[in-house]
């Protein structure tokens, strides 16, 4: 966590189970800092954090989603995107999906 000085002053509207939720942490600010440095440090590439793709977004998207589809992996259950014809790619290294390994 970051050792310097904390100047501002934040605060925001809470709902009566996360404020119960949160009395019970022995360091509420702290842990709400790092909740929030670790929700940053995972922003969704795509949308930025904002939850929806604008226009220009989603035609990026749409066209990128045309030669990639989404992929669960049989391991660790996360999500991965690859090539649809996997076997007549020019751009990606072919790979045996049974030799992958998880990250």
């Amino acid at each position: 966590m970051r050792e310097d000085k904390k100047t501002t002053v934040i605060t925001f509207k809470a709902e009566e189970e996360l404020l119960s939720a949160l009395e019970k942490l022995p360091n509420k600010s702290e842990f709400i800092r790092e909740a929030i440095f670790n929700a940053l440090k995972e922003t969704c590439p795509l949308c930025g954090g904002a939850g929806f793709l604008n226009e220009k977004q989603r035609r990026h998207w749409k066209s990128f989603a045309r030669e990639h589809t989404l992929r669960r992996c049989g391991r660790c259950d996360g999500l991965s995107i690859e090539c649809r014809d996997r076997e007549s790619s020019r751009s990606h290294p072919k790979k045996s999906l049974d030799k992958e390994k998880c990250l």
